[in-house]
C-alpha cells in the first residue's frame, strides 16, 4: 500500500506540473496562453454544440479549464488551470485546479471543461469556495482528430458543465473531489 501511495504522489506531481502554464514565462504571457486556451476550447465546443454559444453569451458568466487526469487502478489524480469570465462585470479571474478520486480505472487523458454559470451567486460561490464533488464515468481513446470520447454534459444547480476530451486513453469510473483556487500570480 505504501508503494501505491508513493506512485500516486509521483503521478499527481507530473499531472499538475504538466498542466501548469509555462513556469518561467511572464504573467502577461501566461494570461495570454490561458486566454488562447479559452478561445480554442469555446470554438471547439461551439462546433460540436452550436446552441451553447448563445447560452454562454446570455449567462452571468462562464469558466474554461484545461485539465490532465491520470487514473491508476483505484485512484485518480489531475490538475490544470483556467479562467472564469464574469459577463456581468467583464472581470476575468485566473484559477488553478487539482483533483483526486477513488474508483476503478486506468489511463491518462487531457481534456477541457466549460462551466456556464446561470447567475451571479453561482459565480461567486465557485470563486470563493472552489470545491466540486462528483461521480464521473467515461471512456476515451483519442489523439488529435483520431478516435473518440464520450463527451459529458451535466447540470448542477445553477451551473451547466461541458467536457471535451483533447487526447488520451482512459476507462474510468470514480468518485472525485476537485479544488479550484485563484492564481495569485495572474490576478
Amino acid at each position: 500500500m505504501k508503494n501505491l501511495f508513493t506512485l500516486f504522489i509521483i503521478v499527481f506531481s507530473f499531472a499538475v506540473a504538466g498542466c501548469a502554464t509555462t513556469g518561467s514565462a511572464s504573467a502577461d504571457k501566461k494570461r495570454a496562453l490561458v486566454q488562447s486556451m479559452k478561445s480554442n476550447t469555446l470554438e471547439k465546443l461551439y462546433e460540436e454544440k452550436p446552441d451553447v454559444k448563445q447560452q454562454v453569451k446570455n449567462a452571468a458568466g462562464y469558466a474554461v479549464f484545461d485539465n490532465a487526469n491520470v487514473n491508476v487502478v483505484l485512484a485518480s489524480f489531475g490538475g490544470g488551470y483556467g479562467v472564469v469570465k464574469n459577463n456581468l462585470t467583464g472581470k476575468s479571474s485566473y484559477m488553478n485546479m487539482g483533483e483526486a478520486g477513488l474508483g476503478l480505472g486506468l489511463g491518462v487523458k487531457d481534456f477541457n471543461v466549460v462551466m456556464v454559470f446561470h447567475n451571479q451567486q453561482a459565480i461567486n460561490k465557485f470563486i470563493e469556495n472552489g470545491w466540486v464533488f462528483s461521480a464521473h464515468a467515461d471512456a476515451a481513446a483519442k489523439y488529435k482528430n483520431d478516435g473518440g470520447a464520450l463527451a459529458a454534459e451535466a447540470i448542477a444547480g445553477q451551473v451547466t458543465v461541458y467536457s471535451l476530451t483533447e487526447s488520451g486513453l482512459a476507462l474510468q469510473a470514480v468518485l472525485k473531489g476537485t479544488k479550484f483556487w485563484l492564481d495569485s500570480e495572474l490576478n
